[in-house]
């Protein structure tokens, strides 16, 4: 028996409007699973919502039973959604292809029992619109955030605040705080390291590793150095000096120097 789960909701004037109470597309979606021999597992459930309404900022879809359904999908091999019609599912071409889209993800159809012909995979030029359209505004919206966040970084540099991202060895971050902390034990290391390097100019990467190794150092995972990391140390030496740089900004840090 093909597995299947169905999905029913009302909203207050659409349950007036129409007629189609929870009871009665509940017992419509049992009676249709039963004559078809469908393995009905579950029947979600939104009561008195819309099915237009969507979290617009996040483009989801704000409705728990929704919700519930297409995340079962990740879980269990269902084939098909049985709803009495696709209005119980979207009202809007945008949550339309927000549901879609995840249904075939998981190569999930839609059965209409008032539409029996009705599958999401048959090809609708508006389809192909919206979809494009949703796709641009999702990019847009990408971008929209790393505008802002490159800016607020940009910002915190221009102070000699920590703008974000990886950590360099030697520091560590915490939460809530804009300015790097020295961790004492990894501090230990950068200096070593740049002594090492100040008495043996001619040393290579690899042979400074080897040395910070035979002194028994180790990187933040325990283990011994490698002339990339080494490498990656160096090239910081400024920030260990006390001068914080963001892309091409530098200026000087608020944070402790190490060196």
């Amino acid at each position: 028996m093909a597995k299947v789960v169905g999905y029913v909701r009302v909203s207050t004037k659409g349950q007036v409007k129409d007629g189609y109470s929870l009871a009665y597309q509940v017992e419509e979606i049992e009676r249709y699973c039963k004559e078809h021999a469908l393995e009905l597992l579950h029947i979600y459930k939104d009561e008195g919502i819309s099915g237009a309404k969507v979290d617009e900022d996040g483009l989801t879809i704000d409705r728990q039973g929704l919700q519930e359904l297409l995340a079962s999908l990740q879980t269990q091999e269902i084939k098909q959604v049985i709803v009495l019609n696709p209005s119980r599912l979207w009202r809007t071409d945008m949550v339309k292809v927000l549901v879609q889209r995840e249904l075939k993800r998981h190569n999930v159809d839609v059965k209409a029992i008032e539409q029996p012909n009705y599958s999401i995979y048959v090809h609708d030029p508006n389809d192909f619109l919206i979809n494009g359209m949703m796709e641009l505004l999702a990019q847009y919206q990408r971008l929209e955030i790393a505008l802002k966040l490159g800016r607020g970084r940009r910002k915190k540099a221009q102070q000699g605040g920590y703008a974000g991202g990886g950590v360099a060895f030697g520091y560590r971050a915490t939460k809530g705080q804009k300015v790097l902390q020295i961790d004492e034990r990894q501090a230990e290391v950068v200096r070593r390291l740049f002594t090492l390097r100040r008495q043996n100019p001619t040393w290579s990467l690899s042979q400074l590793a080897s040395q910070l190794h035979e002194e028994g150092y180790r990187t933040k995972q325990g283990k011994c150095f490698t002339k990339v990391q080494v490498k990656r140390i160096i090239d910081r030496e400024n920030l260990y000096k006390g001068i914080y740089t963001y892309g091409h900004i530098a200026s000087k840090g608020v944070h402790q120097p190490i060196l």
